[in-house]
């Protein structure tokens, strides 16, 4: 399984979070971004996972994070299954 990542794919912040292992140990973790939140699986592909290869078009900075107009809110549920 590849190293813990130093920065996040998509601000470059440091602090990376492991929130799960796979049941399998050692096959894949689920690492977020403790500034923009973004979570990835470390089994993804290096566009995914890695700061160098996420598209640029994507990729967020410390001032873009602090004035974004609004986090979008997530939706009622509608009832359905």
């Amino acid at each position: 399984m590849p190293a813990k990542p130093s920065e996040c794919p998509r601000c470059a912040h440091e602090r990376i979070e492991q929130l799960f292992a796979s049941p399998v140990l050692g096959v894949w973790d689920v690492l977020q971004c403790g500034r923009c939140l973004y979570t990835w699986r470390t089994s993804e592909p290096d566009r995914r996972s890695r700061r160098d290869a996420y598209p640029e078009a994507f990729r967020l900075t410390e001032a873009a994070i602090a004035n974004a107009i609004e986090v979008p809110a997530i939706p009622p549920l509608t009832g359905h299954s």
